[in-house]
This record gives C-alpha cells, structure tokens and sequence, in this order.
C-alpha cells in the first residue's frame, strides 16, 4: 500500500466519484470494489488510492481517526504544532489524502525530517522504532516492474530499479544498495530531501516567476530536486581542504 505496488489503480479512474469525503471509511468505499489493474506486488504505479487504503487499516486497529493517530503518534512528540491532515479547505474538512494532503510549515516539517535522519528519535524521545525507518528508505518494490524512466531517473539519470521504499523515493543508491539521497517532492514544489553523503535534510517551498508556472506560482515536480545538488555544492566549495584546530 506504502510502495505504490499494491495493484489499485493509482487514481480514480475517469467518472468514479472524487476522493472527497467526511471519513477514510467513505473514502475507502469507494475504492474497494474498483478492479486491479495489476496483481499485488507486480507493478510499481505511483499514485495515493491505496495509501487511503493503509490509513483507514491503521484506522481500524487503533481504533482511532487518522488526525488522532497523527497527531498523538507523529506530530506532538515531533512538536509539530501546524502540521495536520483535516481539515484539507474552507468547506467544513474532508477525509485526508494521505498521499500529499497534509498542511504544514517548514519547521515542523524539519522536525519531522530531524526524526527520520536520527534513525527515529527527535529531541532524544522515541517516536519510530528504528526498524520501521529502516523499512521506510529500503527497497520495498522487490523486483517489481518499473515503467522508467520514473521520477529518480528523470532527475538523477539513475539506472536502478530499487527507487522506492514506504513513501520515500530512493534517488541515490550507495555500492552496497543503501538509499543515500531520499525524498518526498511534491506536486507543488515542495521537495524535503535527506541526503546522506553530507548529513544534511532540509525542505524548500518555491515559487517561480517564469511564464507558464500556473496560476500559483510553484515549481515544478521535476525541478525541485536540483536544490539537493545546489546544497551539496555550497557545501563543497564552503568546507576547507584542512580542518580547523579550533572552533
């Protein structure tokens, strides 16, 4: 459900219902009767409808709302304090889209990215079993087929076919297969980024005043990603070639 393989189509498919509702249970069915487009596990095919179906799954164990689960699990112990799915607009709050419908700001997105690069841990508490994070950057499509190039070929001109984990794009591959480079742009312009070869993450949010960059102004999925490559040049140019003997 996590790695876009899981057979579900990735979006509703042309005159089905907008995924617009209340509750992930109505959300939900509404996605279950439609039929596979590719057995479990065969196909990677980027896109949110299953990721619903993992939310209302998490739903029902913990027997809680996902705003719950997410606020009580994630966004406190990460003082995330702006950060929520619902509601998603002006209209009285809809089932999140938990693909990309989070609101948040560039704080507490940067805690949330803190927790992920130590493994778990933020501010010295517990909040991911360092397990799970390392389920999340491995290679969870497991031979699957990938109709490249997709998003890390594009931008990374990258061979492999290991590109995704659970909701993290695998952009750079180590020699022993290890994700170096992991990231979850958005549609938007959004691009936070984790980028192990310089032990730096960060987030940027940008506009574009070029023509044609749609009515608000933000940059493109395929642009973003060229930010990590600006970082590790400054980086570059700015550490000496001796280290300093004090601070």
């Amino acid at each position: 459900m996590l790695s876009h393989t899981s057979g579900y189509p990735p979006y509703q498919p042309k005159g089905n219902p907008v995924d617009k509702y209340q509750t992930l249970a109505e959300s939900v069915a509404h996605i279950l009767p439609l039929p596979p487009a590719h057995p479990p596990g065969e196909r990677f095919d980027y896109g949110g409808l299953a990721m619903q179906v993992a939310g209302r799954m998490a739903e029902v164990a913990a027997g809680q709302n996902w705003e719950t689960i997410f606020q009580e699990r994630i966004a406190e112990p990460c003082r995330m304090k702006n950060t929520h799915f619902t509601p998603v607009d002006q209209g009285g709050g809809h089932s999140p889209m938990l693909g990309g419908g989070a609101c948040s700001n560039l704080r507490d997105y940067a805690n949330f990215l803190s927790m992920i690069f130590n493994g778990g841990r933020f501010d010295g508490n517990r909040v991911l079993s360092e397990k799970a994070v390392r389920e999340m950057q491995a290679d969870q499509l497991r031979g699957a087929f990938v109709n490249q190039p997709e998003f890390p070929a594009r931008v990374r001109g990258t061979k492999h076919d290991a590109i995704y984990g659970l909701g993290e794009w695998r952009e750079e591959l180590d020699a022993h297969g290890d994700a170096v480079l992991i990231s979850s742009p958005s549609w938007a312009g959004a691009y936070p980024w984790i980028d192990k070869t310089t032990s730096v993450y960060g987030v940027i949010i940008a506009h574009v005043g070029a023509p044609g960059v749609g009515r608000d102004h933000f940059s493109g999925f395929y642009s973003s990603p060229e930010l990590a490559v600006l970082v590790r040049e400054v980086i570059a140019k700015s550490v000496p070639d001796q280290p300093k003997t004090s601070p």
